[in-house]
């Protein structure tokens, strides 16, 4: 899969803060192409060409039996004008070793895809491994600007601000080992409650990345757990408490990068070994405590109101 493409100008932890909100709310399924062209290994490099020109695309997936087999770029059409073998069947020069997104993913880790390894687009396949799409750098900066319009509209039209500091509200939420399909409802439920108290977007965004970050990690590493959010009049407390397998070494699990999610689940997008430290860098108190074979249990708080302004001390 030669044919590249420029990066998306979109980072994953310090872009605008409604920017990183969508990016961890939507799915690559909400952003990828559906309506995807295909072509069979039987078919010739030519006609492929001849399919590419028509449509005024650069790639065109392989299948078979709705599977993935492969892709063949422009450059690999290039490529065999260039070497005298137009006339061969695609299975013969097509690319085989892919890089896919699978269509549960969340669309943080399919820019962190993008940006990584710069390819002009990344098929997508179902749980069944059954081409679904192909989302490209167009297709998500395309979804994101009517995302943040609507965004937008939505906040001019509510224009009040709620200085209710009384409010409380508890939600808690269920996780399962390796339930891709619902990871990041607790997270977006949980945005949703917070927004509709009208707290500071730099707070939401906050909870957001730590309530995500927490869901993800359970989904991932534990045998299940839950979820839960408790908004007061002064702090938002999320915890996370899952029921096993625990972490042998906590200090080591704080660093980023570390991991010990296996191949499969890096070949997910997830277990990049950021959940931990994301959480942390995001909250004004971080706890965690944990135990092999006894589960862990982690608590996250971000302040509403800062100590300093609650003291009635200036900051500076």
């Amino acid at each position: 899969m030669p044919d590249t493409a420029s990066p998306v100008p979109i980072s994953t932890v310090d872009s605008p803060s409604v920017v990183l909100e969508l990016i961890y709310q939507l799915k690559v399924k909400d952003v990828m192409t559906s309506a995807v062209i295909t072509a069979a290994k039987t078919d010739t490099l030519r006609h492929i060409q001849a399919v590419m020109r028509e449509n005024y695309i650069t790639g065109i997936p392989i299948t078979g039996e709705n599977k993935l087999l492969g892709l063949v770029s422009i450059d690999d059409i290039v490529t065999a004008l260039d070497k005298g073998y137009i006339d061969v069947p695609a299975e013969e020069k097509m690319t085989r070793n892919l890089i896919v997104l699978e269509d549960d993913m969340p669309l943080s880790f399919a820019i962190s895809y993008l940006n990584k390894y710069s390819y002009g687009r990344y098929p997508v396949v179902n749980k069944n491994k059954e081409l679904v799409g192909i989302l490209t750098s167009k297709d998500v900066i395309g979804t994101l600007l009517v995302e943040m319009n609507r965004e937008v509209l939505r906040l001019e039209k509510m224009n009040q601000k709620n200085d209710n500091t009384g409010v409380y509200s508890e939600m808690e939420f269920a996780t399962a080992r390796y339930d891709f399909e619902l990871a990041g409802r607790a997270s977006t439920e949980i945005k949703k409650a917070l927004k509709k108290h009208n707290l500071d977007s730099q707070i939401v965004r906050r909870v957001a990345i730590a309530s995500y970050e927490l869901e993800i990690n359970q989904v991932v590493h534990s045998e299940g757990g839950t979820i839960s959010c408790s908004i007061q009049p002064d702090r938002v407390i999320i915890t996370a408490a899952d029921t096993g397998p625990g972490i042998e070494d906590v200090n080591r699990a704080l660093q980023e990068g570390w991991s010990t999610a296996n191949e499969w689940i890096r070949s997910l997008g997830f277990g990049a070994g950021m959940g931990l430290a994301n959480t942390k860098r995001v909250s004004d108190e971080f706890t965690i405590s944990s135990r092999p074979g006894e589960g862990t249990t982690v608590r996250s708080v971000v302040y509403l109101i800062s100590p300093k302004e609650e003291s009635g001390v200036s900051p500076l």
